[in-house]
């Protein structure tokens, strides 16, 4: 397990990626992933589906409902705020593995979910996350990308 230290915080506030406030479905190429449930609505209301989603039913730690369709196969786990759990992280690791699109609900919080799924991506892919009050980021993942993430956990707590 993963804990963020305090002084950490802030540094997640700068973007891995490109900010953007929308994406054009003809702009992506690649798997999808998304992490969030404004991202990964947002996605879908313009008819982009993440090939992997991560969601914990809650849009600013406060708790909500929304049609999310059936198409995907689920993988449900725990995650506290501030950390990335075993549990998370094996989740991400499968669902890389699996066919078809997968959506991982997260009881808790899935706020750190997109540094796993960067570090895990395969070349190419697109990991997009939200950046509060500043709109979404898109990673389009690579050696760099992964290496700015993978120092990132390094500095994390393991417990």
């Amino acid at each position: 397990m993963y804990l963020l230290k305090k002084e950490q915080r802030e540094e997640l506030r700068k973007p891995f990626g490109k900010v953007v406030r929308e994406i054009k479905k003809s702009e992506i190429e690649g798997m999808i992933i998304s992490v969030g449930d404004v991202v990964t609505r947002w996605l879908k209301e313009h008819e982009i589906n993440p090939d992997i989603s991560i969601i914990d039913y809650r849009i600013e730690r406060k708790k909500h409902e929304w049609k999310i369709g059936n198409d995907e196969k689920v993988l449900k786990v725990k995650n506290p705020p501030g950390m990335i759990t075993d549990e998370l992280w094996n989740a991400i690791k499968k669902a890389y593995e699996m066919k078809g699109r997968i959506r991982i609900e997260v009881e808790g919080e899935e706020d750190l979910a997109a540094l796993p799924a960067i570090l895990m991506a395969p070349a190419g892919a697109n990991v997009i996350y939200g950046l509060p009050s500043h709109g979404m980021v898109v990673v389009k993942v690579g050696e760099k990308e992964k290496e700015v993430v993978r120092k990132f956990i390094e500095k994390m707590e393991r417990d």
